[in-house]
């Protein structure tokens, strides 16, 4: 199997037919693989999450993202798409779904893909990739710190994202495994939302395993950010490699 891939900016299938602009990392060889669709973070398609698209490329996945803003403003820099996606009450869990949903069809197209899609996403992405795998066929799930999966938005003054509310409805339809990473310090989903999302799961008979790193608060991920902390960053790659290894390998 090569190690070579191809990134690039790329047209997908969308909600309801549309057409809209994702970020893919294509192996450049024949060999089956699985895919993995990258739900970017509520400040959009920038280039942190794309390097995390091309860092699945380098792991031997085809990889793709969606810009889930590219309906609030098509062709718009993404600072401006996502201000204007946000303005507007943030993504509905339906066009969210059907993005997902067209991303999942372009991996499963490639002709080097054995037909198994995973899907990860981080801070408001990991919500929605609770619900995308929730709501579709899917072969296994990542949720990096995602907000909201249960607890109540609106106890947060100002909440700008009305179309976010919990999944408690969806969560017994969840049908692939599900990775949780999370941050011992995080307000945003707190240790008290991710335990009670811990006991749900365990109820419905759910596949999934949780992690939580003390000292790391939200977003401990971004190599950019302040709140970036390497060691639970570190042990966090090594979980999504072993997950996705075990559930997207041919």
């Amino acid at each position: 199997m090569s190690d070579a891939f191809l990134s690039a900016t790329v047209r997908i299938p969308g909600h309801e037919g549309a057409e809209i602009e994702a970020y893919s990392a294509v192996a450049q060889d024949d060999q089956p693989r699985g895919g993995v669709v990258v739900i970017h973070h509520l400040p959009g398609y920038d280039e942190a999450t794309k390097e995390i698209v091309r860092r699945f490329g380098h792991m031997g996945y085809n990889a793709v993202m969606p810009n889930l803003y590219w309906h609030d403003a098509p062709g718009a820099a993404p600072d401006d798409a996502a201000a204007a996606g946000r303005a507007k009450g943030g993504i509905p869990d339906e066009r969210l779904v059907g993005d997902v949903a067209g991303a999942a069809q372009y991996l499963r197209s490639l002709p080097n893909s054995n037909s198994k899609v995973g899907v990860i996403g981080y801070c408001s992405g990991g919500r929605q990739s609770v619900l995308a795998a929730c709501s579709l066929p899917l072969d296994a799930a990542v949720d990096c710190y995602g907000a909201f999966v249960t607890g109540d938005p609106s106890s947060i003054e100002g909440h700008p994202l009305r179309h976010i509310s919990p999944l408690y409805d969806k969560l017994p339809n969840l049908n692939c495994p599900l990775l949780g990473l999370f941050g011992a310090d995080d307000k945003h989903p707190s240790p008290e939302e991710v335990a009670e999302l811990e006991q749900l799961l365990t109820k419905y008979g759910k596949s999934f395993e949780f992690h939580s790193y003390a000292g790391a608060g939200h977003a401990f991920f971004m190599v950019e950010r302040p709140a970036f902390r390497p060691e639970a960053a570190k042990d966090g790659w090594e979980r999504i490699k072993s997950f996705f290894g075990k559930h997207l390998s041919a």
